[in-house]
């Protein structure tokens, strides 16, 4: 196998599961932002009630209203709406001095659909509120038929003085024709043809302008009649239960999207590995067990006590294994690894006397109150004065700030108790140079605090592949030597079978 093949695959650049564990694991910060949004909004709804509002709708009809109209012209109405002159003439109708670039700013409209307008005016009372929809609905029904019948008037006089010009030129081709019909010979009588033509053609299209402008006075009635006050200003009933509901529901779910969004932020920045596997990788020794860092529920405390009592068993096994003293040294969980090692001691107390070495910073088990039972506890200077039949048992920190040099007076082999989700990868990997630099064996890693939905593998596979076994096969130990049962040498070994 080539040497690319042999290396690991490449890391992503951005791990989703570790993403999402990490998130996960700052619930108090997202969970506190969402109720904080929670309360803030029925806050908002309870000390800032909206003003009392009145709404009132009118129906607008236009000349140019066409079936498939995609709304422009109601759309232009609105527009209309937010003018000075018609926010100016409804407050002379309410003998009010604001401004109108004011009173623009308390009313707002829209089109429900292509002729029908709703408005929308605020106040300081809901008595003010319906006066102010009022006048500003009659002035907006004011104001556009208004322009209904300047359009309409404006197109009359324009047909009209078109019929007047007509009626002049078909003056002068009567006065031709007067003239035209004493005369006679060929001539005259092709002239006096073309000019009975040109006057019936005259008194057609003034017969026509003259419709065209009395049907134009005609449409402006109904247009006038179609634009209505349709819905009588009323003032909305404001429900503060309702609102306060609502609000908090806005808030508590913009709180819970912020709070989210600078949990995967922070995890992201921060890049505390969570996972075992991570943990383990960054360290270069495998997790041998796992212990939570908050005291357990009332029905876990059972099974707490167990994953610590086979904890105490497993490290005293390795313990008892090693020629070499063996420390445990804590990263971000000094209280965890006081018990673990007051356990660990009680374990092999069973074997002879145990003596632990305080070395954490503050010495918190030297100054421990002791109980019956409890392992001598010494500090690292008074380790020296003991009897040699004593066992040591070294704990001490890997946090920053750790003098590196002492750390072997402790212990050559060590198992490493990190919290997940406290060093930075940067800082695990320092751990693990810094004790290889200075000839510390890390046996393994204990986690505390892991994710509980956490599936990976946290064992590091860097030894050479196990040799093939045969289906079925099973070795059994015999006085320390691996051997077969009888039954397995009657099983065909592959190589057999191929010769």
């Amino acid at each position: 196998m080539s040497s690319t093949a042999s290396q690991p695959p490449p890391a992503p650049l951005l791990d989703l599961q570790s993403l999402v564990v990490a998130v996960r694991r700052r619930r108090r910060l997202w969970s506190s932002a969402a109720l904080l949004g929670l309360f803030a909004g029925g806050a908002v709804a309870v000390l800032m009630p909206p003003p009392p509002t009145a709404v009132t709708k009118v129906l607008v009809a236009h000349q140019q209203d066409q079936p498939n109209d995609p709304g422009t012209l109601i759309r232009t109405d609105v527009a209309l709406l937010h003018t000075t002159r018609i926010a100016d003439s409804a407050l002379k109708s309410l003998k009010s001095s604001e401004k109108a670039e004011d009173f623009m700013t308390e009313y707002t409209s829209v089109g429900l659909t292509n002729n029908l307008l709703q408005i929308t005016v605020t106040g300081d009372t809901e008595a003010q509120a319906v006066a102010r929809a009022k006048a500003l609905a009659d002035a907006f029904v004011a104001d556009h038929v208004r322009r209904l019948q300047e359009a309409a008037d404006a197109e009359a006089k324009a047909l009209l003085d078109q019929q007047g010009r007509l009626q002049a030129e078909l003056a002068d081709v009567d006065k031709a024709i007067d003239a035209g019909s004493s005369q006679s010979g060929p001539k005259a009588s092709a002239d006096l043809e073309s000019l009975f033509a040109r006057r019936a053609e005259l008194t057609s299209r003034i017969s026509d302008f003259g419709q065209r402008a009395a049907e134009a006075r005609v449409g402006t009635p109904q247009l006038i009649a179609g634009t209505q006050v349709v819905d009588a200003p009323r003032a909305l009933l404001h429900s503060l239960p309702k609102a306060a509901a609502t609000d908090a529901a806005i808030g508590g779910v913009l709180g819970l999207v912020l709070g989210l969004a600078v949990a995967a932020v922070a995890s992201v920045v921060a890049d505390r590995p969570v996972l075992r596997r991570d943990v383990a990788a960054h360290l270069g020794a495998s997790v041998l067990s796992e212990l939570p860092r908050r005291p357990p529920l009332l029905w876990r405390r059972r099974r707490t006590r167990e994953a610590r009592e086979r904890l105490a068993v497993s490290l005293a096994r390795t313990a008892r294994g090693s020629t070499e003293p063996v420390s445990l040294l804590e990263l971000g969980c000094a209280r965890p690894v006081c018990l673990i090692a007051l356990d660990l001691a009680g374990a092999l107390a069973q074997d002879g006397p145990v003596v632990v070495v305080d070395g954490l910073p503050g010495s918190r088990l030297a100054r421990r109150h002791p109980k019956p039972g409890d392992p001598r506890i010494v500090r690292g200077e008074q380790a020296e004065a003991g009897p040699a039949e004593e066992r040591r048992l070294g704990v001490g920190s890997v946090a920053p700030g750790t003098a590196w040099a002492d750390l072997p007076h402790l212990g050559t082999r060590t198992v490493l108790v990190v919290r997940a989700g406290h060093g930075s990868t940067a800082w695990l990997h320092t751990v693990a140079r810094q004790l290889a630099e200075h000839g510390v064996e890390v046996l393994g890693v204990v986690l505390i605090d892991p994710d509980p939905r956490d599936r990976t593998d946290g064992t590091l596979w860097d030894g050479p592949p196990a040799p093939p076994r045969a289906r079925g096969v099973r070795r059994v130990l015999h006085g320390g030597t691996e051997r077969l049962p009888k039954w397995a040498a009657r099983v065909p070994d592959s190589d057999q079978e191929a010769r």
